[in-house]
């Protein structure tokens, strides 16, 4: 009975993180914004204990802060924040491509990993027409499952791909209210994904390279932007 109930307190602890975390990224709630663990339990009709270890876990992924006298709010995150994750992205995803040729890339076929890489395909083309539509709640969905897995599977290191998760996350959580009041959203949604698993599908570490490292020079453009609207010049 104890270990069962164990497992019934993670996997609530969980599902209250992850709504939590997809609140944040609908932007229905915004940064800065604050309540406590009462009013997150009474909104969702459980007990406090998982969510306070659910928001504690949201804290530790950098996504929301904790103030011991007036409970939580949701991190703001700086334009400068946000080319950290970028440039942080950039390094590792740079290193994983580029290290051991052998390595993502099989000399031998491998079934299970062609059969992952179809799969974060299909990922990616849902991910790409969500972003050539404008439709960022789709894509935000997609997008982040395309990422961790396709982590997962070209550095076959759990440690590395969570990192990038947690960046991936972090960015979008930056991202989501300027993009939401951008007129020219879809000009600013990268819709690379397919061309990505297609370079890797085909041994391709130089294009998959290129493929990332425009992502990551059209986001710090981005940015560089989002400084200027606001009147800032570094």
């Amino acid at each position: 009975m104890p270990a069962s109930g164990a497992v019934t307190r993670n996997t609530l602890r969980q599902q209250i993180a992850d709504a939590l975390r997809d609140e944040v990224l609908a932007g229905r709630l915004q940064p800065g914004e604050e309540f406590t663990v009462k009013q997150i339990a009474e909104q969702y009709g459980v007990s406090a204990t998982p969510v306070r270890e659910a928001l504690v876990d949201l804290c530790a992924q950098g996504l929301l802060d904790s103030d011991q006298h007036r409970g939580f709010r949701v991190h703001e995150f700086s334009v400068d924040d946000y080319r950290g994750m970028v440039e942080a992205r950039m390094l590792v995803v740079d290193g994983i491509f580029r290290r051991d040729a052998r390595h993502p890339w099989p000399g031998e076929p491998d079934l299970s990993y062609g059969v992952a890489l179809v799969s974060i395909r299909r990922r990616g083309e849902a991910a790409a027409r969500a972003a050539r539509a404008g439709d960022l709640d789709v894509l935000i969905g997609y997008d982040i499952r395309y990422w961790r897995e396709l982590g997962r599977l070209v550095s076959s290191n759990d440690h590395i791909a969570d990192f990038l998760h947690r960046l991936r996350v972090q960015a979008w959580v930056f991202s989501v209210p300027y993009l939401r009041s951008d007129r020219d959203l879809v000009g600013w949604l990268w819709s690379g994904h397919v061309e990505l698993v297609d370079a890797i599908t085909r041994g391709d570490a130089e294009g998959a390279v290129a493929v990332v490292r425009d992502y990551n020079a059209r986001s710090l453009e981005w940015a560089d932007r989002l400084d200027r609207r606001s009147g800032r010049t570094g």
